[in-house]
């Protein structure tokens, strides 16, 4: 007989632990296709951060080793908390992810009014057929666009006295910050940013200036910026211990944004083009990005630029 799952409630992870559950999300992303847990909860287990989160352990008992793990934030007081969840390929259906989500609840309940996003990435069926059955709704979809940088580009024509540069870190911080907020102040999560969010992200090996271009007008300010990045050349991972490695290299269109005064000028579209042709530069063959599916205007964009789902992201709000 199996015995039932138990899990372990922790408000600080090991840098052993942080190990454990990084090598964990590896092996059910190559199983999946998709990576279980997102940049930002990523980033907080390796740098930490102001906000705390509450970590939920699954624990094989007798290896010593981490087969099942939660992530809870609960420091939305707008939005209710969220979470997201894995459960190591070797060690699915033994109930595993049903004790994660309903301890996952249990901190809701707690902390946060009840009220629990749970997000499901790659949109798998086992997952959601687990939120719908513990009372959960689908409420929110991520889709993930991709497109070939062999096809043909679009020049990039930007509008009249508007010139694209490189971000210059410690100079434009505070003013692309700014501009960031503002063209996502509707956004759940990239109209938040601070400062540190920033800094964390400039800090991470595969952050480059010279992908990060943002278009100016003549005095000086910014009116938009297309944040490119690259994934999977090889490098290290200072905080986590992994040794070199390469995996095929792919780009995404990172963060894309226009100020609120600057639409209707074509300048989403050039930004869009300029990242496009740096990727293409830097050898890539294919590039990505993440969209809102309610977001019909830039999704209305990126398929004329050529782009084309590829996957989903889904977040299942609680039903109370």
């Amino acid at each position: 007989m199996i015995p039932s799952p138990t899990v372990k409630r922790v408000e600080h992870l090991s840098s052993e632990q942080v190990e454990q559950v990084l090598a964990l999300m590896k092996a059910a992303g190559d199983t999946d296709g998709a990576l279980p847990l997102s940049e930002h909860v990523v980033l907080h287990l390796r740098h930490g951060g102001e906000a705390p989160a509450v970590h939920l352990l699954a624990l094989d008992e007798t290896a010593g080793q981490i087969v099942g793990y939660a992530h809870v934030d609960t420091t939305d007081a707008v939005e209710g908390a969220s979470a997201e969840l894995v459960v190591h390929p070797l060690q699915r259906r033994r109930g595993l992810g049903r004790a994660l989500v309903s301890a996952a609840m249990a901190v809701a309940d707690e902390r946060a009014d009840g009220r629990l996003r749970l997000w499901a990435h790659g949109d798998h069926p086992s997952a959601s057929a687990l939120a719908i059955r513990l009372g959960f709704d689908r409420a929110r979809v991520l889709l993930q666009l991709r497109r070939s940088l062999f096809a043909p580009l679009e020049e990039v024509a930007l509008p009249a006295d508007v010139t694209l540069r490189a971000f210059r870190p410690g100079e434009d911080d505070e003013a692309w910050l700014a501009l960031n907020n503002a063209a996502f102040a509707d956004h759940p999560e990239q109209g938040k940013w601070t400062l540190d969010d920033l800094h964390v992200r400039i800090r991470e090996p595969w952050f480059e200036a010279a992908g990060f271009l943002l278009a100016q007008a003549e005095d000086g300010r910014l009116l938009g910026f297309h944040w490119t990045k690259v994934h999977g050349e090889e490098h290290t991972h200072p905080h986590d211990g992994e040794e070199p490695h390469a995996h095929e290299p792919i780009g995404e269109v990172y963060v894309l944004g226009v100020a609120p005064d600057a639409h209707g000028a074509g300048l989403g579209k050039a930004l869009t083009l300029a990242g496009l042709w740096h990727l293409r530069g830097r050898g890539l063959a294919q590039v990505m990005l993440y969209v809102d599916e309610s977001n019909t205007r830039a999704l209305a964009l990126y398929t004329r630029l050529g782009f084309v789902r590829w996957s989903n992201d889904v977040s299942f709000q609680r039903s109370l």
